[in-house]
């Protein structure tokens, strides 16, 4: 299975002894409601394909500090990332870190 990553991408990385992947994700369209469903569904299918070829790492969306803060707020939102058990790690573009890991 071939992962097309298009304008974003996936890092491989460690966090402390913990073999990562990590899809970033900006979310810079018009909708966020649609680049969410579009995020979530690319999401689930990376996890799903990354297991399918026994790769070791556990697979986390970064997405933007302030779309987190606001966007993701939303009760929905949280009860989506909890039901498809999504781990997110939060970003500041400008400063470049990690502001939250939520697993």
């Amino acid at each position: 299975m071939y992962i097309d990553l298009g304008a974003e991408k996936i890092i491989a990385a460690e966090k402390e002894w913990q073999k990562i992947a990590v899809e970033v994700k900006s979310f810079v369209s018009a909708s966020l409601m649609s680049a969410f469903h579009f995020a979530i569904g690319q999401f689930i299918d990376y996890r799903h394909g990354l297991e399918g070829q026994n790769f070791a790492h556990t697979l986390y969306m970064a997405v933007p500090v302030d779309v987190y803060e606001t966007f993701f707020m939303r009760r929905f939102i949280q009860s989506v990332i909890k039901s498809c058990s999504v781990k997110l790690i939060v970003y500041d573009f400008d400063k470049e870190e990690i502001v939250k890991w939520q697993t």
